[in-house]
């Protein structure tokens, strides 16, 4: 069954930045818990088989969620988000990494910078994240690598959630 909550996934190659708009069926509070809370993070932050596990997190600025994204075979390939800014229940910022498992990080990989805001919509929310990268041949590399895919059928599981605590 498709949803028929807002999805909208955008590139801008002036600005090397990847937009998207995503709707969830779901109060602002449980939203902005579902994004800033590691326990939640592991359920969905992952696109399925894969499983997100969250090593350490400090949600504050200048704190830094150290997490794996775990394959069905075990592999694990880890990432480190420093957070640079938090409105608490509107939005928050970080720069995103691949690092290895004690957060050193991977300067093969180009980093990222998230803004992530939300907004109330009659009876959902609405999650506006923007993702800019240093240059386009890194946007370009992170597009290759199916972020697009990987990061919808993150959010599906994320509708999952949210689904579940309302039947």
């Amino acid at each position: 069954m498709k949803s028929s909550l807002l999805m909208n996934f955008t590139v801008n190659k002036e600005t090397s930045t990847v937009n998207v708009k995503r709707e969830f069926n779901a109060s602002p509070d449980h939203v902005w818990s579902a994004w800033t809370e590691a326990e939640i993070l592991d359920q969905w932050w992952a696109p399925a088989p894969w499983k997100s596990k969250t090593k350490r997190m400090n949600f504050k600025e200048g704190g830094q969620r150290l997490y794996a994204m775990v394959g069905p075979k075990g592999e694990e390939h880890w990432a480190l988000a420093d957070f640079t800014s938090i409105t608490p229940k509107s939005n928050f910022k970080y720069l995103d990494a691949f690092s290895d498992s004690e957060g050193n990080l991977n300067k093969d990989f180009p980093r990222s910078d998230w803004n992530v805001s939300f907004s109330e919509q009659e009876n959902t929310t609405v999650v506006a994240i923007a993702i800019k990268h240093k240059n386009l041949s890194d946007l370009e590399k992170i597009i290759e690598m199916g972020f697009k895919e990987g990061f919808t059928i993150a959010l599906e599981g994320l509708d999952k959630i949210f689904a579940e605590k309302t039947n």
